[in-house]
């Protein structure tokens, strides 16, 4: 008999979120939803959640909100049956925009909001093993 054939993976999922929110959008419950479906069957250890802020309001707040986007990004997945002891955080503030130094250099009005979208999320990564189809 043929022994099953293992294969590496890995995925990454990045969740956005609204301005000065920690709540989930549809789409990103959407994008969560996805990535549970990928990681079906996967023998890994852990997942790890990285939360962002963007770059307006203090450093204390965006800290705050970074924690608290990567809390409820936890939260839904093991709402979806990932064990919780998997699931592994961390929160960055604004420390490291996905935007340059350069951009969005606006005052705090809708376009300086838009063009920062890329800094609020959590990204989501994950790596293990499994039989290959």
């Amino acid at each position: 008999a043929a022994l099953p054939a293992w294969e590496k993976v890995a995925f990454d999922a990045n969740v956005l979120f609204d301005s000065d929110k920690s709540a989930l959008r549809p789409a990103g419950r959407d994008t969560l939803d996805e990535f549970v479906g990928k990681i079906h069957g996967l023998d890994s250890q852990t997942i790890m959640l990285v939360g962002y802020a963007d770059r307006m309001g203090t450093h204390a707040a965006n800290q705050t909100l970074s924690q608290q986007r990567v809390d409820a990004v936890k939260a839904y997945l093991v709402g979806q049956g990932i064990a919780a002891d998997r699931v592994q955080t961390s929160a960055r503030g604004e420390t490291q925009p996905s935007t340059l130094p350069g951009e969005c250099k606006d005052a705090n009005n809708v376009k300086n909001v838009a063009c920062m979208q890329a800094d609020r999320h959590v990204f989501i990564e994950v790596s293990g093993s499994r039989i290959a189809k």
